[in-house]
């Protein structure tokens, strides 16, 4: 029983440390391949602002806990082969469920941030990251950070 029980929790625990451990998209989160290196940075002034949904991770650490609690759970259910069949059958639903539960734990509210910059002629981006607490108003003077693909907005 414990044996089972083990087999059970594990991969819950799993999915809850992992969703923890997902990076920052904020303005103040870099990845360590981020760091030393150049941004080019340009100023402008918000134009909106409006909160976004940012969609969780979809790791397959839910998919593959979900379908181990799923397959111990279904293989209690009857016998020889029914024994079996809902093992697969509830492997099958657990990953599903586990799917979910993942993208559902690691969804974040983000920012959809317009910035006119002060660039000639001028331009105006939009640029969407994790809500992390920086308010943002129109009319703010910001920084507009771009390297590699990448870009944030930060008051000034």
């Amino acid at each position: 029983m414990n044996e089972r029980l083990a087999v059970l929790l594990v991969p819950i625990l799993l999915v809850g440390l992992l969703s923890g451990c997902a990076s920052g998209l904020g303005s103040s989160d870099y990845e360590r391949g981020e760091a030393r290196r150049a941004y080019e940075v340009k100023t402008g002034v918000v134009e909106s602002v409006r909160q976004v949904r940012l969609e969780g991770t979809d790791s397959k650490v839910g998919t593959v806990a979900g379908g181990a609690v799923g397959g111990v759970a279904g293989s209690s259910v009857g016998s020889g082969k029914g024994s079996v069949i809902g093992a697969v059958l509830g492997a099958v639903a657990g990953g599903l469920a586990g799917a979910a539960a993942e993208e559902g734990l690691t969804r974040k509210t983000g920012l959809e941030i317009v910035v006119r910059l002060d660039t000639i002629p001028f331009r105006t981006i939009s640029v969407v990251q994790e809500d992390t607490g920086e308010s943002f108003a129109r009319g703010d003077r910001v920084r507009v950070l771009e390297s590699g693909g990448q870009t944030r907005v930060t008051r000034q």
